[in-house]
């Protein structure tokens, strides 16, 4: 397992990052317990979640995967010391959270962490997270940035820094990053803490795989150049590359099966994409999982992938893959099927 330092901190990160998003609403906690015990035998020592997790966000069983890593910290005695912890403080508009109000002021920030560090069972979160920004951003499925139709409310760039300064200096925050966030909303914070001396984010939480390499296009630069690497989320897109959903396809117990929310990666050009990628795969006797995590494994502006999984197997092939070499004849031929069927998925 290969490990890279987490911004411009002396924080030292696995390049693959359990993702537990599931935890609590696919998964239960002993399967979540099952994932952790394995993901740290293969040397993951770095462990992603939110204050709204599980997925879909729902009131019934908000929290939870935050409880349940709690709960395996507890049971684990001494494994705190070698976990990295990131979460995340929601953003605006999930009406039981904390309404339509911009949550990234003082006060707000300091009582979501409260809150985190309480069910996690820490006194201190290694990476803490603005989950997706306060402004009007094309994000969760959006490629295309629009004008803002109304007056936006926005906590000021300066005072949402201050309030992780603050954290900081009192042992409560190792490390800040943003998540769904633009190359404006990146730079901005970055120019706010240099020239203020704040907190500099240390990463970028962004959707990233084959079927939305979007973030190549303008924060791939940011995160190279700034020392602001990218944390892949969805590097699979969600199972949807695995072709389980192909020709309308409704495999028991998967997630849009249960959830058929995400409309971002059905749609006739996603297909095609899924269709292409795996005939990829199969000229190079590779399997599909092995290629599109490997892909993402090998971005120089990446940090760590976050990989999720509702099954054991699932979880094995993600980790199997950060081992995996591609070679230039292969990554040649990634960037074909990519220039034919580019942003399928964004």
């Amino acid at each position: 397992m290969e490990y890279r330092a987490l911004g411009t901190t002396e924080i030292k990160v696995s390049r693959c990052c359990l993702g537990t998003m599931t935890w609590g609403s696919q998964n239960s906690r002993d399967e979540a317990f099952e994932q952790m015990d394995y993901a740290v035998e293969r040397g993951v020592n770095f462990f992603d979640t939110a204050e709204i997790y599980p997925v879909p966000p729902r009131e019934e069983w908000a929290n939870a995967t935050e409880t349940i890593i709690g709960e395996w910290l507890r049971a684990r005695p001494g494994m705190r010391e070698k976990i990295i912890i990131a979460t995340k403080i929601g953003g605006p508009h999930v009406a039981w959270l904390r309404g339509d109000r911009p949550p990234f002021n003082k006060k707000d920030i300091r009582d979501a962490l409260d809150a985190s560090c309480k069910r996690l069972g820490v006194e201190t979160i290694d990476l803490y997270q603005l989950h997706w920004p306060e402004r009007h951003v094309n994000i969760f499925g959006r490629l295309a940035w629009t004008v803002p139709a109304g007056e936006e409310r926005t906590t000021p760039f300066e005072e949402t820094l201050s309030a992780f300064a603050e954290l900081q200096k009192e042992g409560r925050v190792r490390a800040v990053g943003v998540s769904n966030e633009t190359p404006w909303g990146v730079m901005r914070f970055l120019e706010h803490a240099e020239k203020a001396g704040l907190p500099r984010m240390a990463s970028i939480q962004n959707p990233y795989s084959l079927l939305n390499r979007s973030f190549e296009v303008g924060l791939a630069e940011v995160a190279f150049r700034e020392r602001c690497g990218l944390l892949a989320y969805a590097p699979f897109a969600a199972g949807v590359l695995s072709g389980k959903y192909l020709d309308g396809a409704k495999p028991k117990g998967a997630r849009f099966v249960l959830y058929p929310q995400a409309s971002r990666y059905f749609s006739a050009s996603g297909e095609a994409a899924v269709r292409a990628w795996i005939d990829l795969a199969k000229r190079h006797e590779m399997d599909i999982a092995t290629l599109a995590h490997a892909f993402v494994y090998s971005r120089p502006f990446l940090t760590s992938s976050i990989i999720g999984a509702t099954r054991m197997d699932q979880l094995k092939a993600a980790i199997d893959a950060e081992a995996v070499t591609l070679s230039d004849e292969l990554l040649a031929e990634i960037e074909e099927v990519h220039n034919a069927h580019t942003y399928p998925c964004p």
